[in-house]
């Protein structure tokens, strides 16, 4: 797995748990459909700070339970701290996207939300890998990703786009594709798995103060890569605190793909 882009401070996490809100909201039908229910095991790779599969795992309480991994370690504590603190069974554990360690073909549901986009060359891998976690005979992948194209902050100063776009510049050099999203269903067929479902749609997010997207969340990234300095950031912060001044009428869209394969 490429190294992880985004710094996971505490309005990152927050932003996390918006999009995991949002999610739950969107999504709670499909989930259940693709095998999100009580008594499920549920493997959720990429985990991130554990937002979404600490979700998953009040669905599938008290006799299911989710399987969290991740390769990040402060993402992972995060996620297990949450977990505790919800009650819910959320088994945490290290692992890369193409060798999560996890059990072959026993899982009903196996998640994966916004980690192919950042897994540049490695997306058939990382979707055959997860085709062989889901169990014989209706086991499911249920992968999530983005179309940048199509996603954006409204209202944004005007160092937003100059993040934005430099932001694109990083993953182009890893070999990144940020709109994987559009391809969710080809990756799946590749895999063996038969496309059950395959849709799209736009969240439109309100910020809170301090919220600024991925892109500024991959500012240190930016600056090791060269293509910022400590200046920039320092002046990208500066612009963002005073346009969150006013409160304003930031929106953030983000177009977001959504596809399901079932192993037979």
């Amino acid at each position: 797995m490429a190294d992880y882009s985004l710094t996971l401070s505490d309005s990152e996490i927050q932003r996390y748990r918006l999009m995991a809100d949002a999610a739950e909201r969107r999504e709670r039908e499909l989930w259940a459909a693709a095998g999100a229910g009580p008594g499920a095991r549920i493997a959720d790779v990429g985990c991130g700070p554990g937002a979404v599969a600490v979700r998953l795992a009040h669905l599938v309480a008290p006799d299911g339970a989710v399987w969290a991994v991740d390769r990040d370690g402060e993402a992972l504590a995060v996620a297990s701290a949450l977990a505790e603190r919800s009650g819910v069974p959320v088994h945490v554990g290290a692992g890369s996207a193409e060798h999560t360690g996890l059990d072959a073909g026993t899982f009903d549901l196996v998640m994966m939300r916004h980690v192919l986009a950042h897994n540049g060359g490695h997306e058939q891998a990382i979707v055959d890998h997860l085709a062989t976690l889901a169990r014989p005979g209706g086991g499911t992948v249920y992968l999530v990703d983005i179309d940048i194209g199509s996603s954006g902050l409204r209202d944004a100063p005007p160092a937003f786009d100059e993040m934005h776009e430099l932001y694109g510049e990083l993953h182009r050099r890893r070999g990144d594709d940020l709109a994987v999203g559009r391809r969710l269903d080809e990756l799946l067929v590749a895999a063996g798995l038969d496309v059950v479902a395959f849709e799209g749609h736009i969240d439109v997010v309100t910020p809170p103060p301090g919220m600024r997207g991925p892109a500024w969340a991959a500012r240190d990234s930016l600056v090791a890569e060269g293509l910022a300095g400590p200046d920039d950031v320092a002046r990208w912060d500066a612009a963002f605190q005073e346009a969150e001044k006013d409160g304003g009428a930031r929106r953030f869209f983000a177009a977001n793909f959504v596809a399901v394969g079932r192993r037979s």
